[in-house]
């Protein structure tokens, strides 16, 4: 059994991480912690936890983690980079749900996240968590950056096209739309029932911080610059991410619908619709799925590719215990294999 840490496990991603890990069959979990909450019971904030957790929060504890064989950040942001470096020293594995390790320009993160990064040498050997992707470098890795949940809904549904070179990469419109569980458990006035309910927007829209995380990963899948435009949507329900991609075709022909079953054939937790189905948030709602439809309209040049996760899931959560199960040499899917809630 391996020993796992979660490190500020008070927020949604936090309990969503919990109820994956606690009936995982091959990792103990030794500590979770809240300096807030020290010395309370997990399942007293988190009653869903009853009789599946008996613990309670500690404070942090840098000497206490290094007895973990893994840690989780289920911290905010700026929170992971402080502490990583004397883990990776006490060889200790590192999982960060936010987004301390996901830019590789220290500039660019630094502009964004409005602070000093703590320790820039390590974003050149971080991997980023995305398996389709980076499968055989997460299995190696010490520290993995977990995508955001955009980037994953959006990355995923793009990938095949942009293998296969039959889009222009110039014009990549993102539309994207997210539950408010994806702004976090805090107290937030837009985000009260009475000012998110039967109301719809975009928001951050002069420029949202998943914005150079998303375009980075493009880039680094093409071999060139990518000209996105992504926007972000808030829709009044509590989880999931909806992404309508729009892109151009280029003069490369090819069959929609092939390419992405062929593409996704192996992928345990990527599921192309039949042409024609649009696909739902509700039916990924709880499961660690990415749902992709592929569709070209009629009489235009324009790809539309609808892609779906639960954000709280695939897009932190499970993603971040699929990268677990390739990190401590599991089984990728083990643990994670449950079907979506409905209704």
């Amino acid at each position: 059994m391996k020993k796992i840490g979660i490190v500020g496990a008070t927020g949604y991603t936090g309990v969503e991480l919990l109820r994956f890990l606690v009936n995982h069959p091959n990792i103990e979990i030794t500590m979770v912690t809240s300096r807030a909450n020290a010395d309370s019971r997990v399942d007293a904030m988190f009653p869903n936890l009853r009789g599946y957790l008996d613990l309670e929060f500690v404070a942090p504890d840098i000497d206490t983690l290094a007895e973990c064989d893994l840690v989780f950040f289920a911290t905010p942001n700026g929170i992971a980079m402080q502490n990583t470096a004397a883990l990776i020293e006490a060889g200790v594995k590192v999982i960060d749900l936010a987004a301390d390790f996901r830019i590789k320009d220290v500039d660019v993160w630094q502009e964004w996240y409005g602070m000093t990064h703590a320790c820039p040498e390590l974003l050149s050997s971080a991997v980023y968590g995305l398996p389709e992707i980076n499968r055989e470098q997460i299995k190696n890795a010490d520290v993995v950056a977990n995508p955001g949940c955009y980037p994953t809904a959006v990355t995923l549904g793009l990938l095949p096209l942009l293998k296969s070179g039959c889009i222009e990469l110039d014009d990549i419109i993102a539309d994207t739309k997210s539950g408010v569980s994806g702004a976090g458990r805090k107290a937030n006035v837009g985000t009260l029932l009475c000012e998110a309910g039967e109301s719809f927007k975009a928001y951050a829209v002069s420029g949202h911080r998943h914005q150079p995380e998303i375009a980075q990963t493009l880039s680094t899948v093409t071999g060139e610059d990518v000209g996105l435009t992504f926007l972000p949507h808030l829709v009044p329900m509590i989880r999931g991410i909806e992404a309508s991609l729009y892109v151009k075709k280029s003069a490369t022909d090819c069959d929609l619908n092939t390419l992405y079953q062929e593409f996704y054939k192996n992928e345990p937790f990527v599921d192309v619709l039949p042409a024609g189905t649009p696909p739902e948030t509700r039916s990924v709602r709880g499961s660690n799925i990415c749902q992709i439809s592929p569709n070209q309209p009629k009489h235009t040049d324009r790809i539309i590719i609808l892609s779906v996760i639960d954000n709280l899931v695939k897009g932190a959560a499970g993603q971040a215990v699929q990268n677990m199960n390739l990190m401590l040499d599991f089984e990728e899917s083990t643990g994670l294999k449950q079907a979506a809630l409905l209704p």
